[in-house]
């Protein structure tokens, strides 16, 4: 796995459909053809864009399986590995935003509406104290939904969405 991104720093990630991989992959080592399957897109699509993640050191290759001749690479995902994507490009965090801001409208389809749930939006300044426990909050939610995924569909769970973006702002 290289040490640094190497695909445009966060650029690798702001693509809807990498993103939804990087999801499914949590939960589950899969091929290109599975992945494609469960996403509904192409295999040659999926299999471009886990290519990509792979190279940017986003996925890891756990296996390789021969399948009628050929051999398929199973791919996982390993949520600790985009904590050294940082970026000073505010071009590629706006882009990242974006994107994620995507799918989350592409989530809110599915929403089970009457269920708990929580939405939150806050725009406010706070002592940096209260900041820093908010960040270790954050990561420990991800953390604990990160570590229990499960591959779709698996007895006894439910889909669920999650989104966190949390940064500090400029001064105006």
């Amino acid at each position: 796995m290289p040490e640094s991104p190497g695909l445009d720093g966060l650029r690798v990630l702001a693509h809807p459909v990498r993103l939804r991989i990087l999801s499914l992959l949590t939960g589950a080592a899969m091929s290109a053809a599975e992945a494609a399957r469960e996403l509904g897109e192409t295999q040659a699509n999926v299999s471009y864009h886990l290519r990509r993640l792979h190279e940017a050191g986003l996925l890891d290759v756990v296996e390789e399986v021969r399948i009628r001749g050929g051999l398929a690479k199973r791919y996982r995902h390993d949520p600790e590995s985009g904590t050294r994507f940082t970026s000073t490009n505010p071009e590629e965090d706006r882009l990242l935003i974006t994107t994620m801001a995507s799918e989350l409208e592409r989530r809110s389809e599915f929403h089970v509406r009457g269920e708990h749930g929580l939405t939150a939006d806050v725009e406010m300044w706070v002592d940096r104290e209260t900041w820093k426990k908010a960040l270790a909050h954050a990561h420990e939610l991800s953390e604990l939904l990160h570590s229990a995924a499960k591959p779709p569909r698996t007895r006894g769970t439910i889909p669920v969405s999650a989104t966190v973006a949390m940064f500090e702002m400029r001064r105006p």
